[in-house]
């Protein structure tokens, strides 16, 4: 009895910190201490775990702990910092796999009982199968394993008719207590396929909500696995998780102006768009020193960065050509387009990693009304979040989304690899305006030449 009872406290001590270190990963400059909380709370959770009275196999749970957890540390230290939008994805979806092969376990060895405790398991294993097969296929685009979105014939269709037999399989094992094997591995096999089948579509401009909404979908269903299991720091811990999930997903949704249904249901693929407003011009190209001596002479520059500047790894190449401009004396900031790049914080986790100051950062609210005092706008590898055509052309996939006015500045300069469209598919008309120009190739080889010029400006 006393076992237990510190067992319980320990859980709702842990249960405070997951709460204080999600709290302080509110802001960048407490969010690595939110997370070193939140890790080692965890860590205090398993331990406290392994005393449970009744508790056996104590050393498959080590090894088990072991096996897992050396890989992941080891590549948790390595990786680079463009590569963490799929790391993140894949180690979620390894959350959501989880709890769904938890409940599976509970299943085959017939330990659910009780129409709730049921319930909560199949909700358990759909949401977790869900989550676990949809981030797998975020991860293979991400990597770049899966180039381009692909939506099956009759897509909405196929969905509805698997969402049907998920659900009818899924009620049949709540209904019978004694479902036969068959029916359990039907039940996650088809929510499996519901997971692919939902995100294959999704192209790369909605990527960074999908991948808060699986987020989303991995907590809930840790939520309702403990509840199935009775444990306390599972519920809690998938609670917090599933919640803060829905919000940031909430969050992003409406910085893109579009409901979650649409990015399910009617994403954008990449595909090309037609019809739509005409785009007049046609896109100038400049120098790497022009470029230099724009900048070098501005009173304010203004830097937005997107997913080319992460592809290249220029972060730190740019916060040194920032550094030199602001030496010269000119006002240097950073603005930040919730959806930039491919998931939620990328670039700032990008800046932060270069040593950018927090208080150079600023998200589109705070900054969009500078735009038009700015003398330059420099947009490194972004694209959607920067086309003025969101406001205007309601034919448009991207109308509505709110973007930075990067076009009202006095001069726009753009670094990018080539002239395609950004993931929208949608042609950006800011590259064909009077005052923008177009500075082509890598980001890290373009930005670095950039430098050149600025250094051999000074004096």
């Amino acid at each position: 009895m006393t076992g237990n009872w510190f067992i319980h406290a320990a859980y709702l001590a842990v249960a405070v910190v997951f709460i204080l270190g999600l709290k302080a990963m509110a802001s960048p400059a407490t969010a690595r201490k939110g997370i070193v909380w939140a890790g080692y709370a965890m860590v205090a959770a398993v331990v406290v775990t392994l005393f449970w009275p009744g508790m056996e196999n104590r050393f498959l749970i080590v090894l088990g702990i072991l096996v897992g957890g050396i890989p992941a540390w080891r590549s948790g230290k390595s990786v680079a910092m463009t590569d963490m939008p799929q790391m993140v994805a894949i180690y979620n979806g390894m959350g959501g796999g989880a709890a769904a092969a938890i409940a599976a376990v509970e299943f085959a060895r017939g330990e659910v009982h009780g129409t709730a405790i049921t319930i909560m398991a199949v909700l358990g294993s759909l949401i977790g199968s869900v989550a676990f097969s949809g981030s797998c296929v975020a991860w293979a685009k991400l990597s770049g394993k899966m180039r381009k979105a692909y939506r099956f014939p009759s897509q909405q269709t196929l969905n509805i008719v698997l969402a049907i037999i998920v659900g009818w399989l899924g009620l049949g094992i709540i209904v019978d207590g004694d479902a036969w094997a068959i029916a359990i591995l039907l039940f996650f096999v088809a929510s499996l396929a519901l997971g692919v089948v939902l995100t294959t579509p999704i192209g790369g401009a909605d990527m960074p909500v999908v991948i808060s909404l699986l987020n989303a979908f991995t907590g809930l269903a840790v939520g309702f696995e403990g509840y199935v299991l009775g444990i306390p720091a599972l519920i809690v811990a998938g609670i917090v998780v599933g919640a803060s999930g829905t919000l940031l997903t909430l969050l992003m949704a409406k910085a893109m102006n579009r409901p979650i249904k649409n990015v399910l249901f009617t994403p954008l693929t990449g595909e090309a768009s037609e019809g739509g407003e005409a785009i007049e011009g046609q896109m100038q190209e400049t120098s790497a020193l022009d470029t230099a001596a724009t900048m070098r002479y501005a009173a304010k520059v203004i830097i937005v960065p997107g997913y080319g500047m992460a592809v290249a790894g220029a972060q730190h190449k740019v916060w040194e050509m920032a550094q030199l401009l602001e030496e010269a004396g000119v006002e240097v900031a950073f603005a930040i387009h919730p959806v930039a790049g491919r998931m939620p914080g990328h670039m700032n986790v990008l800046l932060a990693e270069a040593g950018v100051p927090y208080d150079k950062i600023f998200d589109l609210e705070e900054i969009n009304s500078d735009f038009a005092q700015a003398d330059v706008a420099l947009v490194i590898g972004a694209n959607d979040v920067v086309n003025p055509i969101a406001r205007t052309d309601k034919s448009s996939p991207i109308y509505g989304m709110p973007i930075l006015n990067v076009d009202q500045a006095r001069n726009v300069v753009v670094v990018k690899r080539g002239k395609g469209t950004g993931y929208s598919g949608v042609e950006n008309a800011l590259f064909y305006r009077d005052n923008c120009r177009m500075l082509y190739g890598s980001a890290q080889e373009a930005i670095a030449d950039v430098i050149q010029h600025v250094k051999s400006m000074e004096g």
